[in-house]
């Protein structure tokens, strides 16, 4: 369990809980999700003693919960929001070496295969943030070494005042729920890469693609993806209209537009996540489609060629089948050039056939 507080411009990481909350600032408590249980009684004393409220059994049970999806409640104290970020690069390994075990993992889309998350809760008072996270929690461990940095005050001595620390606990969840965010706008990058990679390969002229199960996944993670994104766009929307309905007592009007804005932000980033995983996947169903059009295109070519061929072959089946027959009299049997004619009949025959359907592009090239 860590513990900072944030006064006006300065910060100190403490031992353990204050006796109350600052006046002009507030108090984070950071603690991992597998210590909550070993935590929670001091964890209730401190939501006691500087919210003014302990947390309700169901709330930690949803803090406990790593399968949470994203949400919002609240109480006549307290918020609760409840945000899924992308898992961090070791954790996403660890779990694709436990899947390879069973079932290997293609090397295309790969980063498809990376669209895992983590739930991570934040508990919003006027005073105090408390903030549950997954074990080695990137995103907390880049806010702590970033405040470590930024200490001004170590071991009661003051330093220089800092202006862009947070001044109240939803200023620094927004903040941090932006750097979640801003992780799965990379994301996006990348699966667009791979994604373009993934299209030329389908519309190249002669491929033979095998590995149609990677695609399926793809598709399927970008569903997932969507899901996501949307019920993180609800939770902040909620999460958004509460603080535009209830504002904290002791906000000023521009701390309020400042959150607002901040929180309008988050909403627009998540956006443009939904936006982009919506156009990859009618990307991705449009190339299969034309895919599969240019497959059947390419097989309609090859049938017509092969049909011309028959129409060329059977009026020379019909004369070969005519001087085939068994009479005793048949003109030009007998003839010493009755087997030339024959054969410049059929000659001439292919030859006309052939320049009506070259002309008709029944036997084109680039038909082919």
């Amino acid at each position: 369990m860590h513990i900072v507080e944030f006064t006006p411009g300065t910060l100190r990481f403490l031992d353990e809980v204050p006796a109350q909350a600052p006046g002009d600032g507030f108090v984070w408590i950071y603690l991992e999700r597998e210590s909550l249980s070993e935590h929670l009684p001091v964890l209730q004393t401190a939501c006691q003693r500087l919210g003014g409220s302990a947390l309700l059994d169901l709330h930690l049970k949803d803090l406990g919960n790593r399968a949470h999806p994203s949400h919002y409640d609240y109480t006549s104290v307290y918020d609760l929001v409840v945000f899924r970020r992308l898992a961090t690069a070791e954790e996403v390994d660890r779990e694709l070496q436990e899947h390879a075990a069973t079932e290997p993992v293609p090397t295309a889309l790969a980063s498809f295969y990376r669209i895992r998350t983590r739930a991570l809760g934040f508990v919003v008072f006027d005073r105090l943030l408390v903030t549950v996270h997954p074990s080695g929690c990137q995103t907390a461990r880049t806010f702590i070494a970033r405040y470590l940095s930024d200490a001004v005050q170590s071991d009661g001595l003051p330093g220089n005042n800092r202006s862009r620390l947070p001044t109240r606990p939803p200023d620094l969840m927004l903040r941090m729920v932006n750097v979640m965010v801003d992780s799965y706008l990379d994301l996006r990058r990348q699966l667009t890469g791979e994604l373009d990679l993934w299209q030329q390969e389908l519309l190249r002229p002669g491929t033979n693609v095998r590995n149609w199960g990677a695609l399926m996944v793809a598709r399927r993670e970008l569903h997932t993806l969507e899901d996501l994104c949307e019920e993180q766009a609800d939770a902040m929307q909620e999460w958004l209209d509460t603080a535009r309905e209830q504002p904290s007592p002791g906000l000023s009007q521009a701390e309020r537009d400042g959150l607002i804005a901040r929180a309008r932000d988050v909403l627009e980033h998540i956006q443009r996540v939904v936006q982009q995983v919506r156009r990859m996947e009618q990307g991705a169903e449009t190339v299969v489609q034309i895919h599969f059009s240019a497959q059947s295109h390419r097989t309609n070519n090859t049938m017509r060629t092969l049909t011309a061929l028959t129409a060329i072959f059977l009026p020379l089946n019909l004369i070969t089948g005519v001087f085939g027959m068994n009479f005793a009299r048949m003109p030009l049997l007998a003839d010493p050039i009755g087997f030339w004619l024959a054969m410049g009949s059929m000659v001439l025959v292919a030859a006309a056939l052939g320049l009506v359907f070259w002309r008709k592009r029944f036997l084109e090239r680039s038909a082919r």
